[in-house]
């Protein structure tokens, strides 16, 4: 992550010098200090660049290195020019009001001046801490983002009577407090309550008959239990010194302390550290595990035997739905462009050879793969299994998986040829794209002309309209995800934040999104819907 300097050329004035018919070119003329036996001089090792007005170019930050900047008629003509010191400019970025960016203008000698835009960058892309993440034009008022953010999304929550539960990592010994066994693994190992700290096994989650209580003395839990099955069984708590290493029943963490560790119940023994007592409901006596068994024996008998089941909707039905073209040709064909396989070609790894790395990230790696014996390229989204599981992204693969699948029928957005898995991870083999992504292009241009903006605008338009008429919302759009294919057409990639099924009045109410990309709705905590994707 070596630091590094982004220069623009944003404007020029020739001052006294003649005027010109046609726009003079720069020549940037990168030189190294080099000690010789008459003391050190300034030596060019790398060819001269000619960079565009309005474009930028790169520069390293070593001892010595000076930047010649020469204003030209033609390649043979020079009019005037100024020689900067690398480490003075980064020394003026870092000056600056926000920490890594600086813009002014550099007089040329004999005459004349060029405004520039400098930018203290690290070697990945991305600036300092203390760096901003947006690049500036003063001269027409244009504020464009020009750096890498990752998605962020809220952990899933699983709402079970009142609790609202969260998959834990549990960084001491920790017991269940439903059925009161340890709760054993290596990563997140269980779910916690984010109102009332209850510690649970992800197996006993449908086990949980007690609500999520404020306080005990009037919860709705107590309530409910009182009018359902007569049980309002308050607990007695008294303060109890605890002679050996003692675990709370309720968040099933240790009670620590030297003495008065804890409450302990007269009637049950159950124990519970003093903040966790008002969140324990009146279940005093009460085994929640066998009272969850006995009602589910109850459910099952009164249910009539003769009742039909409800019809298949699962997720495989769904994707047979999407990936099966009708036989009147409803679903229009694949473009010819695009590679086919085979349709009874099930792919498997030994089909495909992993050429490179296209992109990283928290889920995995993007990888350019070759069919073996085809030539044909795929672009392989390879997850791994226990970061899947860990992050509980179960829902959120499968929805992915999905929307690339309904994805062909639109040519905007990604497609999706086939999906495997290996014992430890899962490949998406979808259409590889070589123009890059919108991000790339922005950073090497500067901005867009307004044609090819609105080109560009107008395909996005096009991808998210048939997203929404199929009941989804994108909610990551960012030009990261943004993919131009070999004829410069614009393909919307990453389908993992979508969301599915909203029609008529449902919504979405899911904190995700890629800060500086949220929308409003979403960063109030409202619930939302596909009005997020135009902000």
């Amino acid at each position: 992550m070596a630091p590094f300097l982004r220069i623009t050329l944003n404007a020029y004035e020739l001052g006294n010098l003649s005027a010109l018919k046609d726009p003079p070119k720069c020549a940037i003329k990168v030189k190294e200090s080099v000690s010789t036996e008459r003391g050190k001089t300034l030596l060019q090792r790398k060819p001269t660049m000619y960079p565009s007005w309005k474009t930028s170019f790169d520069t390293h930050i070593t001892e010595g290195r000076v930047i010649e900047m020469v204003l030209l008629q033609s390649t043979e003509e020079p009019l005037a020019k100024a020689t900067l010191g690398v480490s003075a400019l980064k020394d003026r970025c870092k000056k600056s009001r926000s920490g890594s960016q600086d813009q002014f203008w550099v007089d040329l000698l004999p005459s004349g001046r060029v405004q520039v835009t400098v930018q203290y960058l690290l070697e990945e892309g991305d600036p300092p801490e203390k760096a901003k993440s947006v690049k500036y034009f003063p001269e027409n008022g244009i504020v464009t983002l020009n750096r890498r953010r990752g998605a962020i999304k809220q952990p899933k929550i699983h709402d079970m009577k009142g609790h609202q539960f969260i998959a834990t990592f549990f960084g001491t010994p920790t017991f269940c407090s439903v059925c009161k066994d340890f709760v054993w693994g290596l990563n997140k190992q269980g779910y916690k309550c984010k109102q009332c700290n209850a510690a649970i096994h992800k197996r006993c989650l449908e086990m949980v008959i007690a609500r999520c209580t404020g306080t005990a003395t009037n919860s709705r839990d107590t309530m409910f239990q009182k009018e359902r099955f007569k049980i309002d069984m308050p607990h007695r708590f008294k303060y109890y010194n605890y002679k050996s290493p003692t675990f709370c029943d309720h968040c099933g963490s240790l009670l620590w302390g030297l003495y008065r560790q804890g409450l302990k119940c007269d009637e049950c023994s159950m124990n519970v550290h003093s903040q966790c007592q008002s969140k324990v409901a009146n279940l005093c006596g009460v085994n929640q595990k066998l009272m969850a068994e006995a009602l589910s024996q109850i459910s099952m008998k009164v249910k009539r035997p003769d009742e039909p089941s409800g019809p298949d909707v699962g997720i495989y039905q769904d994707r047979e739905d999407i990936t099966k073209p009708s036989e009147d040709n409803s679903v229009s064909p694949a473009p010819a462009k695009v590679p086919a396989l085979q349709s009874d070609l099930h792919l498997t790894l030994d089909h495909l050879q992993f050429l490179k790395v296209l992109g990283k990230g928290s889920f995995g790696k993007v990888m350019l793969a070759e069919l073996k014996g085809k030539g044909q390229y795929f672009a392989v989204k390879v997850l791994k299994k226990d970061v899947v599981l860990m992050d509980d992204d179960v829902e959120c693969t499968m929805v992915e998986k999905r929307v690339l699948s309904l994805a062909w029928e639109n040519p905007f957005l990604t497609h999706l040829y086939s999906t495997f898995q290996s014992k430890e991870h899962l490949f998406f083999v979808m259409e590889y794209l070589n123009g890059g992504d919108l991000m790339f292009h922005i950073q090497d241009k500067g901005r867009f002309e307004v044609a090819r903006a609105t080109f560009y605008a107008a395909e996005i338009i096009v991808g998210l309209q048939f997203l929404h008429a199929n009941g989804v919302i994108y909610r990551d759009l960012k030009l990261d995800n943004v993919m131009l294919d070999k004829d410069g057409h614009i393909k919307i990639a990453d389908f993992g934040m979508c969301k599915e099924n909203i029609t008529g009045v449902a919504k979405a109410s899911t904190f995700c999104g890629t800060p500086d990309y949220i929308a409003p709705e979403i960063l109030l905590g409202q619930k939302y819907s596909f009005s997020v994707d135009w902000w």
